[in-house]
């Protein structure tokens, strides 16, 4: 059980090369989309964010608008003060809003109408040329650029054809793993992928179905740059809040961090 501080302490510190934590607050506009109404404010969960010791913002503007809107990206532009990490598709409208947003980063993920959320990787290998052209406009606006991908050399190996600073593994095989032996063979894929990826020159980030539960043995993983997490950080918020909620898992990502980090 993690100790509770007041809300005056202060959060962990990243030191060195310590990794990042990423909180995605979609969810936070899923609970106000329900009612369609202005509350809660994704917005103001990102500040709160900020204030738990968050590294990054992760906000995913979809084609359909289903949670986070264009108010909401041009206003997480305009106060976050950390890093902004525009999760998006590579659709020609949404690269076309992502060049004029100009976020620190954009992370290109698969994205399907019928999903509940973001569900295995890119298929940078399969539309090489398609992924390119968003790459080389959103480079060009100053953004870098990271392929949310399943941790498949042949697709690591591509991201970085292509023109991707990083690769984001997606850690969704781990997380849904049915049995121990899945799932050290899910860490198994994720330890050779970032072995890869740094092979390849690219920065490693981590992402998908990470909880306060299962996180541990991925973060002890070496090589790993940012953990990107949303769910499982805005659903413990409900009990303890955004700032309190971040402040855990931050304290998860120090303890389980390699020897030396």
């Amino acid at each position: 059980m993690i100790a509770r501080n007041d809300s005056e302490s202060s959060p962990p510190q990243r030191k060195g090369s310590m990794p990042a934590l990423g909180v995605n607050i979609d969810h936070v506009a899923t609970v106000r989309q329900a009612r369609q109404t202005f509350e809660p404010d994704p917005v103001w969960a990102a500040v709160e964010a900020q204030l738990g010791g968050a590294d990054a913002i992760t906000f995913h503007l979809r084609e359909d608008r289903r949670h986070i809107n264009d108010r909401d990206a041009q206003l997480l532009k305009q106060t976050v003060a950390i890093k902004l990490n525009m999760e998006m598709s590579v659709e020609p409208d949404i690269v076309k809003i992502a060049v004029g947003l100009k976020p620190e980063q954009c992370t290109l993920v698969p994205e399907k109408r019928q999903e509940v959320t973001t569900e295995g990787g890119l298929d940078v290998a399969g539309q090489r040329e398609r992924v390119a052209k968003a790459v080389k406009a959103l480079k060009r606006a100053g953004c870098t650029c990271s392929a949310f991908i399943e941790p498949i050399a042949d697709q690591i190996r591509a991201s970085a054809e292509v023109g991707f600073d990083t690769v984001e593994l997606w850690s969704g095989g781990y997380a849904n793993a049915k049995s121990e032996h899945e799932k050290q063979e899910r860490l198994h894929a994720l330890r050779e992928g970032i072995i890869v990826a740094q092979e390849a020159g690219l920065n490693v980030n981590v992402g998908h179905g990470l909880t306060y539960y299962n996180v541990g043995p991925v973060a002890a993983l070496p090589g790993l740059q940012e953990f990107h997490i949303g769910h499982s950080i805005i659903a413990r918020a409900m009990f303890v809040g955004v700032r309190e909620a971040v402040r855990q898992m931050k304290e998860l990502l120090i303890r389980y961090a390699p020897k030396g980090v």
